[in-house]
């Protein structure tokens, strides 16, 4: 029998056009760009309010589910680097039912969650400018990234990279005062606020002022805050090496991630009560103006303003090459797998512009709610990828050892228990939004989302694509 990486070729030529010039640091900085954002530094206020203190907990299970979804994505990776990536993956191993649903549930997703980051930098810009309607900021912001995705990969891959330094720095500048603060010199907090100290981990309510439960709803938007370490994978499409680029990026990557979120998360909940955290503004800007530092305030609103940014600008990034695999194998209209002189999908990274229109609707109509309503539809498409990212890793695992392949460069340790436990803890997530008032249109439109694209894939879908060879993909 063929074994599975001769198989897969044919899925890798059909995926050819895309420059492979990202070196393996800005595939390390992409990874962080897309997974440090508006997740921790405006969501984080979002979940505070569900777990009080008790959203150490939450990020720490989020972080988990993460750790071993990137294990298992690096191990697929290394094994087949193409920016169809775990969409690509899920048809090869599991069905081409599975490679359909995973891609498109997944760029749906990134199309909303891009609606959501630039939702987010309208918020951040109040601080500056609060007579300034929001919506000519999406615009704005927009317009400005669009044109960065437009131009080469390389310039997305240089403007993504000092993104990331910018943020990197911050939190690691954020994590040093805040460490003074807390062990040095409590008394700096002002406002009224008590001293700094771990008693306000108990003070108000307990560890767990909201019980087991309002911990357990707060893992939701943790999913949502380390949503994009995925985009590893997609990006090592375009990677110079990719087996380097991805074991680097994935170490480095995780190490960070554990590190930023559960650290700084920490470090803000012994500087200023829970119950402050709120969700108007950063809680970050809060705690930078508890402790009173002049301009401190401005300074961490302009770094959260550029995560989102940053994050916006990676989304943009992997929705077009999600959406570049999608035409390519035939899922989708021909142009879209089109790629211009510089080696971009142009058409692709236009319509991936959708969620933008989104979010530019809803910040003139529900302008205080507007990122909530974001976050909430976005979020099933990334629940849904990371499960189906767990089950074909199952599926990819069992059928590598089967057809006598050579052992593999990079292995996902704990197997098949840690990915089998990633799929449940995935699923049981998603089921949870249903018993919740602020995420149940997650389920409900997942869902119905899930049933249009299953008669779309029997019906115009699948007679388009039995209707076009690879060869004629191939000449696009």
């Amino acid at each position: 029998m063929t074994n599975s990486t001769q198989q897969f070729q044919q899925i890798v030529e059909r995926e050819k056009g895309l420059r492979r010039t990202l070196s393996a640091s800005q595939m390390a900085m992409i990874a962080i760009g897309g997974a440090i954002g508006t997740g921790l530094f405006l969501g984080s206020g979002f979940a505070i309010g569900f777990a009080g203190p008790g959203v150490l907990v939450s990020y720490a299970i989020g972080a988990f589910i993460a750790l071993i979804l990137m294990g298992c994505l690096a191990e697929m990776t290394v094994a087949h680097p193409t920016s169809g990536s775990f969409g690509a993956y899920a048809e090869h191993y599991i069905s081409p039912l599975a490679g359909f649903l995973v891609r498109y549930s997944y760029w749906a997703c990134i199309v909303l969650a891009v609606g959501a980051e630039v939702t987010a930098t309208a918020l951040y810009m109040k601080y500056w400018f609060p007579a300034v309607p929001g919506w000519f900021w999406i615009v704005s912001f927009s317009g400005a990234l669009v044109l960065v995705n437009a131009l080469s990969v390389n310039i997305f891959g240089a403007v993504e990279y000092w993104f990331s330094v910018i943020k990197i720095a911050a939190i690691v500048g954020f994590i040093v005062l805040a460490a003074y603060v807390v062990f040095g010199a409590p008394e700096l907090v002002s406002g009224g606020a008590q001293r700094a100290g771990f008693h306000h981990y108990t003070a108000h309510g307990g560890f767990f002022p909201k019980g087991l439960w309002g911990m357990w709803v707060a893992v939701i938007i943790s999913i949502f805050s380390y949503l994009s370490i995925e985009m590893i994978a997609v990006a090592a499409g375009e990677a110079e090496d990719p087996e380097r680029a991805v074991t680097r990026a994935f170490r480095s990557t995780m190490l960070r991630l554990v590190l930023f979120y559960l650290l700084t998360l920490a470090l803000m909940l012994a500087i200023i009560p829970w119950t402050a955290a709120g969700h108007d503004q950063s809680p970050f800007v809060k705690v930078m103006a508890a402790i009173g530092i002049p301009g401190a305030g401005g300074v961490i609103n302009f770094v959260v303003l550029v995560a989102a940014l940053s994050s916006m600008n990676s989304q943009l990034y992997i929705t077009t090459r999600m959406m570049f695999s999608l035409s390519r194998a035939g899922y989708a209209p021909v142009r879209l797998g089109q790629v211009n002189a510089r080696g971009v999908p142009l058409s692709a990274l236009l319509l991936s512009t959708g969620g933008i229109a989104v979010a530019t609707l809803l910040s003139i109509v529900y302008p205080e709610s507007s990122f909530t309503i974001m976050m909430a539809i976005s979020m099933f498409g990334a629940m849904f990828t990371w499960m189906m990212i767990f089950v074909t890793h199952f599926f990819f695992r069992r059928a590598w050892q089967a057809r006598g392949n050579a052992p593999l460069r990079f292995r996902m340790w704990g197997f098949p228990m840690l990915t089998l436990l990633g799929a449940g803890l995935m699923l049981a997530i998603m089921l949870t939004t249903l018993a919740t008032d602020e995420f149940r249109m997650t389920l409900v439109f997942g869902a119905t989302f899930l049933v249009f694209l299953t008669a779309a894939y029997f019906g115009w879908y699948r007679s388009r694509r039995a209707g076009t060879t690879i060869a004629e993909r191939k000449a696009v």
